[in-house]
Parts: structure tokens; C-alpha cells; sequence
């Protein structure tokens, strides 16, 4: 007679004098895989703990530390802080010996633009798509309006009319421009202290938001306001054409192609791409991919891209460029 055959039950092991109960699911034990896993962060910060008190480094230690250094703000050290621009001229010319000869042979770069974010902002705004001369005497205008530069700010802004600005030479599209600026300010969304302490991607993400400020003033504002050091402005035309002349190409390189020629130059794009302004300058190309001398600074110019590429741009949160001679001089300097 063969044995009788016994199926196991789906509780392997159950503990001595535990009622077996399959049909009660409370009863069925929590599987150890599960235990495991949630306790193998637990391990690792013990791992860590346990790393720097006696000093062996262990492969659950660089990982956590780089994990932790992922959610820790990063200090960003301004190019007008001291020994940034040394710091900036020694990498480059390791990185990339082309820049060699023009770091050699071009003034000592220079970013001095002290003016409050809001402020730089308004006059970004009231700055494009004019010639030096006729934003300069608008922006004046404009100041005079608000009681003085120390006293611009959103509310004072929001306290213009459209009429009062109109009077001034502010076009109707601008002034939206300027109480979407000072909205944002006054509703909390912006603010000095935060456009000063966002990280870069944050940053262009939020001034993106605002109305008349695309992504070439946004890089314009990084560079030569808050003095980021690993701005490239992509969009620029003479950026472009130095980038172009540097290496030799046939044809202006596109965005992507700007990405990968000047990625050698991180973590100081901007001082890079004040290298290219130079360049060109240099070079006698015509204003409107040239760049504005004042007091031994310069400030690039707001480019005109031909329509497909504006149109395009405008699709990737570039900001519209449309008329002939918009020249963003002197937007960004003192």
C-alpha cells in the first residue's frame, strides 16, 4: 500500500503553537524579502555612522554621501567674488588651449553690475527690442517715474498706471510685462532673496514664467547681474559666431552643437562666453552680434535670429526677437 502523499501548506515554518489559518490574513506572516529590503537604508546610514568613526571608507558610505550631496543645496561662488576670475582663467586655459591666446592678448574680464534683482529685471524689460539711446532715456524716464532707482520695487511699479508709462515711451505690451514682473514679486512667487539663492535650473524655470523674459534675458541676468560662472547662452549670436571663429567651423553652430564644443569649459561658461563677446568684438563684426563697451565692461547684445529659427526657439521658451537693430545694450551694466 503506498503512502499517503502530503501537500505542504503555503505557511512554510509557522511558530510553535500558532493556530494555522490560511484563510485569515491576519494571521499570514510578513515575508523576510520584504523585512530586508526596507531595512537596507537602515544599514547603510549605520554603515556610514559606523565609516567615520573609525575612518575605514566603505562602498555603502560613498554612496550615501554621494546620495546626501545630491539634496544639499550647492553654494554658488559669484565671478565677482575674490580670486573667481583666477580661479575661472586657470581652468580654461587647461580645459581648452584655444582660449589660450585670447586670454593672453584680451582685457582681464570684469563683472561689476551690483543692482537689485527686481530692479535689473524692470530694465531688462524696458530695454528690448530698443537701440542704446532710446532705452537708455526710457529707463531714465522710468526711474524718474518711481522716485529714484533705490525705490523701485513691485509696488511701486503696480502703482503706475498704463497711461503714466505710456507717457514715458512704455509700449502697452511692456507695461503688461512690468505688473507681471511685480505680481509675481508681490504674490510671493519671486523674490531678491530667493532669485539670489535658486540654483540655476530653478532659476531659469521661474523667470521663464514671467511674461516679455525668455531665455536669452535670463541668461543675460545670470551672467551680468547675479554673476553665475557656468552660463552658456545658447541663443546668443555672438556667442555663437566665437564659438564658430574659435574652431573654425563653416556654419554657426546650433544649440546642441554650442552644448557639446564649450562643455569643456564648465564650471565657468560665463567667463567662456565673455571671451567670445571679446573675440568678436575684436573682430569688427557688424552691432548686432557685437557687443557694447562701457567703462571697461561689456553687455551683449539681444540678437535677431531669422524667422524659422525664431519660431522655433519661441517653442523651447526662447523669447521672440522681432524687429531689425534690437540692441539690449547697457541692460545689464550699472
Amino acid at each position: 500500500m503506498k503512502p499517503e502523499i502530503q501537500i505542504p501548506t503555503l505557511v512554510s515554518n509557522p511558530p510553535v503553537n500558532t493556530p494555522q489559518n490560511p484563510s485569515n490574513p491576519s494571521k499570514i506572516p510578513i515575508r523576510p524579502q520584504k523585512i530586508r529590503k526596507l531595512s537596507s537604508t537602515t544599514e547603510t546610514s549605520q554603515s556610514i555612522v559606523t565609516s567615520n568613526s573609525t575612518g575605514t571608507i566603505t562602498k555603502n558610505r560613498r554612496r550615501g554621501l554621494s546620495q546626501l550631496t545630491k539634496t544639499l543645496p550647492q553654494i554658488i561662488k559669484p565671478l565677482s567674488a575674490n580670486g573667481e576670475i583666477e580661479n575661472a582663467l586657470r581652468h580654461l586655459r587647461l580645459a581648452d588651449p584655444l582660449l589660450c591666446s585670447l586670454i593672453d592678448t584680451l582685457p582681464f574680464p570684469v563683472f561689476e553690475s551690483h543692482q537689485l534683482p527686481f530692479l535689473a529685471l524692470c530694465k531688462s524689460i524696458l530695454y528690448q527690442q530698443l537701440a542704446y539711446k532710446a532705452g537708455t532715456s526710457i529707463y531714465t524716464r522710468f526711474v524718474s517715474l518711481c522716485g529714484g532707482e533705490d525705490v523701485v520695487c513691485p509696488d511701486i511699479v503696480l502703482s503706475l498706471s498704463a497711461q503714466q508709462l505710456k507717457q514715458i515711451g512704455v509700449s502697452g505690451r511692456k507695461a503688461s510685462y512690468l505688473y507681471d514682473l511685480s505680481n509675481k514679486y508681490k504674490n510671493g512667487i519671486l523674490s531678491d532673496d530667493t532669485v539670489v539663492k535658486m540654483d540655476d535650473r530653478s532659476l531659469f524655470t521661474m523667470l521663464s514664467m514671467v511674461k516679455g523674459i525668455g531665455s536669452w534675458s535670463v541668461h543675460m541676468f545670470m551672467i551680468f547681474s547675479l554673476h553665475r560662472p557656468d552660463v552658456l547662452p545658447i541663443s546668443d549670436l555672438g556667442v555663437r559666431k566665437g564659438v564658430k571663429m574659435l574652431h573654425g567651423l563653416e556654419e554657426l553652430p546650433r544649440p546642441s552643437e554650442m552644448e557639446q564644443l564649450c562643455e569643456k569649459w564648465r564650471p565657468y561658461r560665463s567667463v567662456g562666453a565673455w571671451y567670445m563677446w571679446r573675440f568678436i568684438e575684436g573682430k569688427g563684426t557688424p552691432t548686432t552680434a557685437a557687443v557694447v563697451m562701457e567703462g571697461g565692461r561689456i553687455q551683449p547684445l539681444q540678437q535677431i535670429e531669422p524667422p524659422q529659427e525664431a519660431q522655433q526657439h519661441q517653442l523651447q521658451l526662447l523669447e521672440p526677437i522681432n524687429g531689425i537693430g534690437s540692441l539690449g545694450a547697457c541692460i545689464w551694466g550699472q
